[in-house]
């Protein structure tokens, strides 16, 4: 039986627990370390087949750009199967832009995801998480399933099994373009490398990435000089510092989160009335695996 539609499809957000810049290529891509976790801030896309081959998105909300990355996952997998069939991409935009979280990634991924099964193909997920990697670098994260201690320039992945913890996320106004922060002449770019040795899960509870003391362990190699472009950055920490005893800047920024407990409820919460003026945010729960991570093999 042949579908026609696929509705409702999460998008979910990340987080970034530490993010360590550890070297640079020569081709100028830099070499990273970061913990990424799944958060339950979504957006929602909708799939609805084309028997004339044509690819269309409509936005509900925010309008995104003509050829946003969930056209061009669409086309490159078009392209890469030699399909005839088309999809009309609906895309419900709830996760802010420029904002670290990962939004526009998780969207190519959940539609590459969405594809995959609506036209039929059955690639397995190394084949989708490689076509991803040709979008972006957070794109194969998404596509992997589960949370990820991401390495290099976001290709090498292992998989970690972390407490499920409660997160404070907001963004102000500002968004931060990843490459104005990755170009910046005072970033730092060489950071020791983490050097797991045994099992990555073990380290990871060692190191407390996962959250009891909340001070945690590493930092975000790219929060300074978020902090120097917008200083809302800054102002961001120290409203959740006040109020969680913790806070990080996630991505290339510009939201920030505090840890916020791994119990059934929050040790601490706010609500969006409580925000200054022009920002956004909300509690999320962390996800441990991709609402769609069955969809691949």
């Amino acid at each position: 039986m042949t579908l026609r539609g696929l509705f409702d499809l999460p998008a979910p957000a990340k987080l970034n627990l530490f993010l360590h810049v550890v070297g640079r290529r020569a081709d100028g891509y830099h070499l990273l370390q970061s913990p990424f976790v799944l958060v339950d801030w979504c957006d929602t896309l909708h799939l609805e087949r084309r028997s004339d081959g044509l690819l269309l998105r409509h936005d509900r909300g925010a309008t995104l750009p003509a050829d946003d990355l969930c056209l061009r996952a669409a086309r490159m997998l078009q392209a890469d199967a030699g399909v005839a069939v088309g999809v009309d991409i609906t895309v419900e935009k709830r996760l802010p832009w420029g904002a670290g979280l990962g939004g526009g990634s998780s969207d190519a991924a959940t539609v590459l995801l969405g594809l995959n099964q609506l036209w039929g193909l059955h690639w397995p997920r190394t084949r989708l998480a490689a076509l991803g990697a040709r979008l972006g670098a957070d794109v194969p994260f998404f596509i992997g399933g589960q949370d990820a201690f991401v390495e290099g320039i976001g290709e090498r992945l292992q998989p970690l099994t972390l407490p499920r913890q409660w997160y404070a996320v907001v963004k102000p106004p500002m968004p931060l373009p990843t490459a104005q922060i990755f170009t910046h002449p005072a970033l730092t770019r060489d950071t020791e490398p983490v050097i797991v040795v045994g099992s990555l899960d073990d380290a990871c509870r060692q190191m407390d990435w996962a959250g009891g003391n909340t001070a945690g362990f590493g930092r975000n190699d790219l929060q300074p000089v978020a902090e120097s472009l917008c200083a809302e950055v800054a102002q961001a920490a120290r409203w959740l510092e006040a109020r969680f005893g913790n806070s990080r800047m996630t991505g290339s920024g510009s939201a920030v989160f505090a840890r916020a407990g791994t119990g059934d409820v929050p040790t601490a919460t706010f609500s969006p009335a409580d925000l200054p003026a022009g920002w956004e945010g909300r509690m999320c729960r962390g996800l441990g695996h991709h609402p769609l991570a069955g969809w691949a093999d």
